[in-house]
C-alpha cells in the first residue's frame, strides 16, 4: 500500500512541476508588443508581396513591373514608396518580391489604395499582371526599432531574405535577444532592414541582409561567430522559431536596393 502512495505522490508532484513549466505570471501590459517594438516616432508601415509567376512570363512580368512600380514610387501624390524589388535566385523559383513602404502607417495604405483604383494604367497593370501569376500573398509589416531603415544602394548586391515563423508569444523575447545582436552584423554594413508581420502570416519576421555575392555572404557570416556575443544570440533565439526560409534574390533594374 505504502509503494502505491509514494509511486502516486512521485507523479502528483512530477505534474505540478510540470504544470509549473507552463503557468508563469504575467504582468499586465499597457502597451501592444508592436509599440515596443517599433520607432514609436516613425509610423512607418511596409507591405512586402510574394508573386509567383508562370515560369514562361517571368521576363514578360518583370518588364511590366519595371514600367509602372518606379513611377507610382516617384509621383508624390502616392504617400508610398518601393523600397525594393526583386526576383528570387535560390528559394522558392519563378517569384517576385516587392517591398513597399507607407509613411504614416494605415492611413497612408488606404489612401494609395483608393487612389490607385482611380488609375487606370495601374488598373490595366492589374489585369495584365493578372495573366501572369499562379499565385500571390502579402503581409503588412513594421520595422524593428534596432533596424536601421532601409536606404537605397549602389549595387550590385545579393540580397538574403531570412524569414522565421516564431511560436507565438515569443515576438518580445525575440527583439530583445536581436536588439544586442545587431551589433555583430554591421562590420560589412550587410544589414538592410528587420520586420515583423502585423497582418498576414503572424508572428513572422523578415530580415534583409545585402553581400557582394554568395562568397562574400559565407564569410561575413563566419565572421560574425569570431564576435564575443553571437554565439550566445543564436543559442537563445533559434528556440523561439518554429519555422525558417531563406531566399536569395536578384535586384530587378527598377529596384532602389541593387
Amino acid at each position: 500500500g505504502s509503494q502505491g502512495f509514494t509511486a502516486s505522490s512521485r507523479a502528483c508532484s512530477e505534474d505540478s512541476w510540470f504544470k509549473s513549466l507552463f503557468v508563469r505570471k504575467v504582468d499586465p501590459r499597457k502597451d501592444a508588443h508592436a509599440n515596443l517594438l517599433t520607432k514609436n516616432e516613425e509610423s512607418n508601415l511596409y507591405k512586402i508581396q510574394f508573386h509567383n509567376v508562370k515560369p514562361e512570363c517571368l521576363d514578360a512580368y518583370n518588364k511590366l513591373c519595371e514600367d509602372v512600380l518606379p513611377t507610382i514610387h516617384a509621383d508624390k501624390y502616392y504617400p508610398c514608396e518601393l523600397v525594393g524589388t526583386w526576383n528570387t535566385w535560390y528559394g522558392e523559383q519563378d517569384q517576385a518580391v516587392h517591398l513597399w513602404r507607407y509613411r504614416g502607417g494605415y492611413p497612408a495604405l488606404t489612401e494609395v489604395m483608393n487612389k490607385l483604383r482611380q488609375n487606370k494604367e495601374f488598373t490595366a497593370y492589374r489585369k495584365e499582371r493578372g495573366k501572369m501569376l499562379l499565385s500571390r500573398r502579402n503581409q503588412l509589416l513594421l520595422e524593428f526599432s534596432f533596424w536601421n531603415e532601409p536606404v537605397p544602394r549602389e549595387g550590385p548586391n545579393i540580397y538574403e531574405l531570412r524569414s522565421y515563423q516564431l511560436r507565438p508569444g515569443t515576438m518580445i523575447e525575440w527583439g530583445n535577444y536581436w536588439a544586442r545582436a545587431i551589433r555583430h552584423r554591421q562590420r560589412n554594413k550587410e544589414a538592410v532592414g528587420g520586420f515583423f508581420s502585423q497582418i498576414g502570416d503572424l508572428y513572422m519576421v523578415h530580415h534583409l541582409w545585402a553581400y557582394e555575392d554568395l562568397q562574400s555572404r559565407e564569410e561575413t557570416r563566419n565572421g560574425a561567430w569570431q564576435q564575443e556575443g553571437w554565439h550566445e544570440a543564436v543559442y537563445y533565439t533559434v528556440p523561439l522559431i518554429q519555422h525558417m526560409e531563406s531566399r536569395i534574390m536578384i535586384p530587378l533594374k527598377a529596384s532602389p536596393l541593387q
